[in-house]
């Protein structure tokens, strides 16, 4: 990304608004050193939710997947430490709990596949741009 890359974005999805786990999940990323540089709690419309995975469009999912980005509010966070990037996609875990690794936030919170409780931006693809559809700030020079 840039000389930002310890940044990065966690989406705390529907599923775990509504099972009453924002605690945890802000707990576990704390306990494994991010800093929470800021947070942002919002219901996402239809507009908001294809454009934020406009990435997916076309694949089986992603109808399914925009209606459940809908159904309920979600906790958008602005997270950092060293190696964020990478690092944030080992904490959580595979998309599907079943198949994360044990102790990964996935493994022990999420319920199924689109169930999985958070989102994590993917360094190898459009990281930059999904902090910033949540953040438009955190890349400005102060």
């Amino acid at each position: 990304m840039d000389a930002n890359s310890n940044l990065t974005l966690l989406v705390v999805k529907p599923d775990a608004v509504r099972r009453r786990i924002i605690g945890e999940i802000i707990r576990r990323v704390e306990a494994d050193g991010f800093a929470v540089r800021d947070a942002s709690f919002t219901q996402l419309d239809r507009e908001r939710a294809e454009r934020f995975y406009a990435v997916h469009k076309g694949k089986e999912f992603y109808a399914g997947l925009v209606e459940f980005m809908t159904s309920g509010p979600v906790m958008a966070l602005l997270i950092e430490r060293e190696g964020g990037l990478s690092r944030l996609r080992q904490l959580v875990g595979a998309t599907d709990p079943k198949q994360a690794a044990p102790g990964t936030i996935r493994a022990d919170l999420g319920t199924s596949v689109r169930e999985n409780v958070v989102h994590a931006s993917n360094p190898e693809e459009n990281a930059r741009e999904e902090i910033l559809f949540y953040f438009p700030q955190a890349f400005c020079k102060t």
